[in-house]
């Protein structure tokens, strides 16, 4: 009977450990970033022409975000947000030097004082990876090992900024370079294997740190213009485009390119399920917070019932298709319309983590665990749509302001007219009035509070040595 009683105890002192050791697990949290992707591009948010299996399947096991949006509707500024919380005017990251994006050995990068997602995780004791394109800055100080990634392996900016540019004449870019942390391994890698090697570092990051939290970026950087698929996702492909596509050489057809759209979606839903199955078999699927999303609308895909694509600040430029999954942690099989952007994950993983975040400077991302749980309804009182430095739209609820300057030029009610066909500025001047109040007091703070980009001189062009 003492034996029993014994071994009894011994139970329940472990069970006692493991219920507190449970409480300490940090969750884990992964980042998938697509390139160009468009609201309808995904089966679950009502695309035809594309087949995500995988995907849909995250979403019938976490929750379709319907109002999650970007900060922007091109690539760099949307990044910059991402990482920081902030809108990009408030560091001046909305626009490149000379483009609207930044370009190779471009003088301009996000400050490495800035304080980004990667790092607020680090000081929390997280492993940080990221594996596809950054887009930030290619020069040494900007990369993202500067920036709290412990482990870094892709492209420093788009995959068409290469020899092979449609406007290579007036660009005059280099060679594309690949990288491993700070060092160059190769120069004009086949992009048609870049999502199958993003997808095996990133399984691999993650069996590497199965013991320990982690926090996972990966960036894909298809399906941005020109398009790009693995033999194993081009079977289906036309024999015509195929014999095409052999007679590149030293080109890029672009236009053949974009009629395997959805072979390279198919090779990104490949990519999440692979991702996903990664965390299932190394038990950490329970524990692991993943969102799916895109940086900006479509240049090729399709954005319906949206009006507007890519650089658009019409909803379809910046309403991205959104899939969260944390079993246990946010309902399953959910639509959830409440506005959130890509801004609020810095401060919600901080929150998760335990982590601090920075006092010395605005952020304009809020907690929305709340909102995800579904016991809450947005934080944002106002969301607000930029086109390089210009303001351009502002939302607040259903009502979505599109102005000129300080002039309301159209109004539009989101719940009943996604697609912004009808301007209901006529008869609504009042909620007009303060939704141009919500624009005014944000340009205030903005200029009160905003942080300085950084630069470097006499850039230069990654090589490999």
């Amino acid at each position: 009977m003492r034996v029993l009683i014994f071994l009894g105890c011994l139970f329940l002192i472990g069970a006692c450990n493991a219920q507190n050791l449970s409480k300490d697990v940090k969750p884990n949290f992964v980042i998938i970033f697509t390139d160009d992707q468009g609201y309808a591009d995904l089966s679950c948010f009502g695309g035809e022409h594309v087949k995500t299996p995988r995907i849909d399947k995250m979403a019938a096991e976490g929750a379709r975000l319907t109002s999650f949006y970007v900060a922007a509707a091109v690539c760099t500024p949307s990044r910059a947000a991402l990482m920081t919380g902030s809108y990009p005017r408030r560091k001046d990251m909305a626009v490149g030097t000379d483009f609207a994006v930044l370009l190779a050995a471009d003088h301009k990068g996000l400050n490495p004082d800035e304080v980004t997602i990667a790092e607020v995780l680090k000081s929390a004791g997280y492993r940080t990876g990221m594996f596809g394109k950054w887009h930030l800055g290619d020069q040494p100080e900007f990369l993202p090992t500067r920036q709290g990634f412990d482990e870094f392996f892709g492209l420093p900016y788009s995959h068409d900024i290469h020899p092979y540019h449609t406007n290579q004449k007036k660009y005059n870019f280099p060679s594309l370079p690949l990288l491993e942390g700070e060092t160059v391994i190769e120069m004009d890698p086949d992009a048609d294997y870049l999502t199958q090697r993003i997808t095996e570092r990133a399984v691999g990051f993650i069996e590497k740190h199965r013991e320990e939290p982690f926090f996972m970026y990966v960036p894909h950087p298809i399906p941005h213009r020109p398009l790009h698929a693995s033999p194993p996702f081009m079977t289906e492909v036309s024999e015509e485009v195929k014999e095409a596509l052999k007679k590149e050489g030293d080109s890029v057809d672009y236009k053949t390119r974009d009629k395997i759209y959805s072979n390279a979606i198919s090779e990104i839903d490949w990519s999440v399920g692979q991702i996903l199955d990664a965390l299932k078999k190394n038990r950490l699927d329970g524990n692991t917070l993943v969102i799916f999303t895109s940086d900006n609308g479509p240049s090729k895909g399709l954005a319906t019932p949206l009006r507007g694509k890519k650089g658009s600040t019409y909803e379809g430029g910046m309403r991205m298709p959104t899939v969260i999954r944390w079993p246990g942690k946010i309902p399953s099989g959910q639509v959830n319309d409440e506005v959130m952007t890509t801004m609020d994950l810095l401060p919600t993983f901080a929150q998760l983590s335990e982590a601090e975040l920075p006092a010395d400077r605005v952020l304009d991302g809020k907690d929305i665990m709340p909102v995800l749980g579904h016991k809450a309804h947005s934080p944002h009182q106002a969301f607000f749509y930029h086109k390089g430095n210009m303001l351009a739209a502002v939302r607040s609820g259903k009502w979505k302001l599109h102005v000129d300057g300080e002039k309301p030029i159209a109004l539009y009610d989101l719940e009943r007219d996604i697609s912004e066909s009808t301007n209901v500025l006529e008869g609504n001047r009042s909620i007009a009035a303060r939704l141009l109040g919500y624009i005014k007091d944000f340009q205030e703070d903005i200029a009160k509070n905003n942080r300085p980009a950084a630069y470097v001189d006499n850039p230069k062009a990654l090589t490999k040595i």
